[in-house]
């Protein structure tokens, strides 16, 4: 009995140690997956949510996060979102792919600056435009910054539209924008973020469009010779989960999600605004050339981009007429 009564307590000293601590057990791991690379503003405002959700989160949850496209490329991260093998991820420029309604922020010149777009996602985001992202199985909890966009390429700087004229550009995948650069005289080439450098570094490809954060964090300086500030495109990133995972979460933890990914949203525009001029001084000092474009002369030639945005998506001429209503007062 002494022989058995030592095993049997030997063999629960074992299991006590073998086994994590119940508290452990009880923290739920929430993989966050983006496509962005490390130093990016996309990177640097997921990283932000992430310790500000974590310090709420404490002993009952745990986000985790995976950049540079670690866990995927966007595509791949929308899907693994409905699959619930990631549970939040950070789509921008895609969105427009995954539902019309989103189009209307690859409209060209369209956002009028950061004031702008505060005002139209409280009053229209929120009400006609989040919706089609959740008819389509996605929760989107925020609208966070990926920035003003501008063109780099190789060839010569870009001043107008005839500039543009058969240059091989990578856009991300969005029907729009590639309409907007076709109309322009641009070859258009869809192409996942994280392949663009090799693309640009092998002449796969002449340039490229992106913000300036972007921009410098993938170090397209070293392979691309023109900046050319368009800012033609403003584009917002969306913190984003699947709505089968965001409907079975339990809703403590789901409320503290989406309240610092809202809470994250002033941070992140302020960050934008104040890297702006610093980084655009770094990519000249990096040995790029800039010129200013000619907005007048890129807005004249935008006007059939609406039309066919209003003609193929009939609902899309009224979210643009109610978005342009918005741009007054910043």
């Amino acid at each position: 009995m002494r022989i058995t009564s030592m095993f049997m307590g030997a063999l629960l000293g074992i299991v006590t140690l073998a086994a994590p601590p119940l508290s452990a057990q009880a923290v739920e791991e929430i993989i966050f997956g983006i496509s962005a690379p490390s130093g990016s503003l996309q990177q640097q405002t997921a990283a932000e949510f992430t310790k500000r959700a974590n310090a709420k989160l404490s002993g009952v949850a745990l986000v985790k996060l995976f950049d540079g496209a670690q866990l995927g490329k966007d595509k791949e991260l929308m899907q693994k979102l409905k699959l619930g093998t990631v549970h939040l991820a950070l789509p921008s420029s895609i969105m427009s792919s995954v539902a019309d309604e989103f189009g209307v922020f690859d409209m060209p010149f369209l956002v009028k600056d950061r004031g702008h777009l505060a005002r139209i996602e409280d009053q229209l985001f929120w009400s006609e435009i989040a919706p089609a992202a959740g008819a389509k199985g996605y929760q989107v909890l925020a609208v966070w910054e990926n920035g003003i966009r501008h063109i780099t390429n190789n060839k010569r700087p870009i001043n107008t539209p005839a500039d543009l004229d058969g240059i091989k550009l990578r856009t991300p995948k969005s029907k729009w924008r590639v309409k907007m650069f076709e109309q322009w005289g641009a070859n258009p080439t869809p192409m996942s973020f994280s392949e663009v450098f090799v693309a640009l570094q092998t002449r796969v490809i002449d340039g490229q469009e992106n913000p300036y954060t972007n921009i410098w964090s993938a170090k397209f300086a070293e392979v691309q010779k023109y900046l050319s500030v368009t800012g033609h495109v403003y584009s917002p990133a969306y913190p984003t989960m699947g709505k089968g995972v965001y409907d079975s979460m339990d809703p403590k933890i789901r409320t503290v999600l989406e309240g610092t990914a809202r809470e994250v949203e002033a941070w992140a525009r302020a960050k934008g605004a104040a890297a702006d001029d610093d980084l655009r001084g770094k990519l000249v000092e990096a040995g790029m050339t800039m010129n200013v474009a000619d907005r007048a002369a890129f807005v004249a030639a935008s006007k059939p981009v609406y039309e066919t945005y209003a003609s193929e998506f009939p609902k899309g001429g009224k979210l643009v007429e109610k978005a342009l209503k918005l741009a007054g007062g910043s």
